[in-house]
């Protein structure tokens, strides 16, 4: 085993650091935040930190890095409130990397990387293409302390979902959207079984294998 201590990781090379921290963190669900402002000008950007807060009431994190240089996607959620995330498939790898380019405010990422619009209620942007969209209302920005980044906490306002991917019981099979581990490198899920309920002194059953 190869072993890093923090003083090791304090004495890193910048950019080999970030990358070592940022893929450390595992395999994650990437999502394209759809946002505009209230002139309607749109903007698209991609991130990997989507967290699960609760169900009742249906809450959504994501974090947003500092805001020390212009963040087009943070400023337009505080600006109009609303938002969404949205899952793409395998196919669109190139395009939705694309997004994390630093294109100026009034050059919209739709246009430049190959997604279109889909305009919903005249306040959520989602992006057509996407196999599963969510339209979010911002509930509360968290400043970090340690590292200035923002957690913003949203509530989930409509939910659409490609009708193959919703089972019976409620469970949404994101098979083949992307996933991705650092800033670069990107994967596909892949279902390897589906268990029973845990309970203490009783071996889990395999329901779907």
């Amino acid at each position: 085993m190869i072993q890093i201590s923090g003083n090791d990781l304090n004495n890193l090379d910048k950019r080999y650091r970030t990358i070592l921290i940022n893929s450390l963190a595992g395999i994650r669900q990437v999502a394209l935040v759809g946002t505009m402002d209230k002139n309607r000008q749109s903007n698209l950007s991609i991130i990997n930190s989507v967290i699960h807060i609760g169900a009742e009431p249906s809450l959504f994190g994501y974090i947003s890095r500092p805001h020390t240089v212009e963040r087009h996607t943070l400023e337009n959620i505080l600006e109009t409130n609303h938002y969404t995330f949205n899952f793409v498939t395998e196919h669109f790898i190139k395009n939705a990397h694309q997004t994390s380019a630093r294109y100026p405010k009034n050059q919209s990422e739709f246009k430049e990387c190959g997604f279109q619009e889909e305009i919903f209620e005249n306040q959520f942007v989602f992006v057509k293409e996407a196999s599963v969209k969510i339209g979010m209302k911002f509930l509360e920005k968290i400043t970090i302390k340690q590292n200035n980044t923002d957690l913003i906490i949203g509530e989930i306002q409509n939910v659409f979902i490609e009708p193959s991917r919703l089972e019976k019981d409620g469970f949404v099979n994101l098979e083949n959207t992307m996933m991705n581990s650092g800033l670069d490198t990107y994967y596909v899920p892949e279902k390897i079984g589906k268990l029973s309920y845990a309970k203490p002194n009783s071996e889990p059953q395999i329901l779907i294998s």
